[in-house]
């Protein structure tokens, strides 16, 4: 028979075994959840102060209100209440590039500029400058910078120099999120305006400093929000909502005339 190696979780006839080490009496009541998904996603153990930071991401990004995952999570659990698992997923599914997604876009996209840089700076004037390179480059090419901007909080997100300190704290600041201060700092000489580093951002930005994969970023976003949709999902059960949305798009609607599909011209986008 083939065997399927794996250093995650294996079960004889009289115990199991995760990450090397007997699940009942190492890990359950010995490890908590935070570090154990660090744990499995890197096969290494965090230290305390690398579990502190991840943890902390995992708050940042556990739940912000009314967002559209929250809301069809709601909904889905009004269509199916026999299915908690389609509510969640539902939810889930929900996380792209406008939410939580940017978890993972900050972390590539900071990556990648810290790679095409070669020698990192060492003080604040070398990570402004390389900071003010790449908004540039950015604004030249009309393109975002990913972490960049919030809609609620335009003033500043709370969850961002939390993150900054508590990682600083920790001795865990690393090039990710000195090039993301660095931006922070830098940009409206660029924008001609200042726009707030959104948690989303700082978390991509700490989770990259903790080495974790940068393909697995949004991944531990959803982790999160996981707990945040059973949080939401808790409450709908206790102080439903779900059916009030439905009814205020069912019962507003109003007929208006087709408005047929016109391809655009070739070699341009569809939509």
């Amino acid at each position: 028979m083939p065997e399927y190696p794996t250093a995650l979780g294996a079960s004889s006839k009289d115990a199991i075994t995760l990450l090397g080490h007997d699940l009942a009496n190492d890990v359950m009541g010995e490890v908590g959840f935070g570090e154990l998904a660090f744990w499995l996603a890197t096969q290494r153990r965090p230290t305390p102060g690398e579990t502190r930071v991840f943890e902390a991401v995992l708050a940042a990004l556990a739940d912000h209100g009314y967002t559209p995952t929250a809301i069809i999570s709601r909904l889905a659990h009004l269509s199916a209440p026999d299915s908690v698992q389609g509510a969640l997923a539902a939810g889930l599914l929900a996380g792209g590039s406008r939410f939580l997604g940017v978890t993972e876009d900050c972390g590539r996209f900071l990556h990648d500029v810290l790679e095409d840089a070669g020698a990192l700076p060492t003080d604040d004037a070398g990570w402004d400058a390389l900071a003010l390179e790449t908004v540039r480059r950015q604004r030249e090419a009309k393109k975002f910078v990913p972490g960049l901007g919030h809609h609620v909080h335009k003033d500043g997100d709370p969850r961002t120099p939390r993150l900054m300190a508590i990682a600083a704290e920790e001795g865990i600041t690393g090039p990710h999120l000195a090039l993301f201060a660095a931006i922070g700092r830098v940009h409206p000489e660029v924008l001609g305006k200042t726009l707030p580093l959104n948690g989303a951002g700082v978390c991509g930005a700490a989770l990259a400093d903790l080495g974790l994969p940068l393909e697995l970023l949004r991944a531990f976003a959803l982790l999160a929000r996981t707990a945040g949709l059973i949080g939401q999902l808790a409450e709908e059960l206790r102080h439903p909502v779900a059916n009030d949305i439905f009814l205020s798009v069912d019962l507003n609607n109003r007929p208006v005339d087709p408005d047929p599909y016109e391809p655009p011209p070739v070699g341009q986008d569809s939509l």
